[in-house]
């Protein structure tokens, strides 16, 4: 396709939306092709109905299969009716989140199986994968503590509520995931302040992009 795919990925408390938040500005005045920012799951009208059934701190019967299917279901609308379009028409698309947020959080975190998350989402995506994820990495702890602090401004949702161990096994997948995939897959230091941050995803972005903004 014409266009360009980038992902980000973390964990809960990396600050994933306030990095894309100052970095959008800056990919849009300096890279020559229209740049749409999207999420996951979420990013398309059915899409975004299945985040909020995901997402329900209400839904506390969830099975954890259940759970990585929807993903997957959602992943696969938002494909084709956002992404693959975007990418047709030339655009830079850049997703926070994409299949690498299943295999860590339901094939890592609800320990069903990371390979087993990963094939199911190949038929989702039929295999497509971003060209670049820039992964902001924090401790588990460190993380939830951002989480707890910001409580009051920012969306309370079902697994923020999931324990500790848990998000510690959701890093860990990710770290093997990055272990894996290092061409593809750029770790940056999230427990920095958001300037260091933003400036190492940007200063990744305009060498694999063959720009400069900074």
């Amino acid at each position: 396709m014409a266009g360009r795919f980038i992902t980000f990925e973390g964990p809960d408390g990396a600050g994933k939306t306030s990095v894309l938040n100052a970095l959008i500005p800056m990919i849009e005045k300096h890279v020559a092709m229209p740049v749409r920012l999207t999420r996951e799951p979420g990013g398309a009208e059915i899409s975004e109905k299945i985040r909020s059934l995901i997402l329900d701190p209400q839904n506390t019967a969830m099975d954890a299969r259940t759970e990585a299917l929807l993903y997957a279901a959602s992943r696969r609308q938002h494909l084709v009716e956002v992404i693959d379009p975007a990418l047709a028409a030339g655009d830079l698309v850049i997703c926070d989140r994409f299949v690498d947020s299943s295999v860590a959080y339901q094939g890592g975190g609800r320990q069903i199986g990371e390979a087993a998350v990963l094939a199911m989402n190949q038929f989702a995506t039929d295999g497509q994968a971003p060209e670049l994820t820039l992964y902001l990495d924090i401790e588990s702890a460190a993380g939830l503590a951002r989480i707890q602090a910001h409580r009051q401004s920012r969306q309370y949702d079902r697994l923020d509520r999931e324990s500790l161990a848990f998000h510690q096994r959701v890093r860990a997948a990710y770290l093997r995931l990055a272990q894996a995939e290092p061409t593809r897959i750029k770790t940056v230091d999230a427990s920095q302040p958001i300037e260091a941050v933003v400036a190492r995803c940007a200063a990744i972005l305009a060498e694999h992009l063959g720009a400069t903004w900074q």
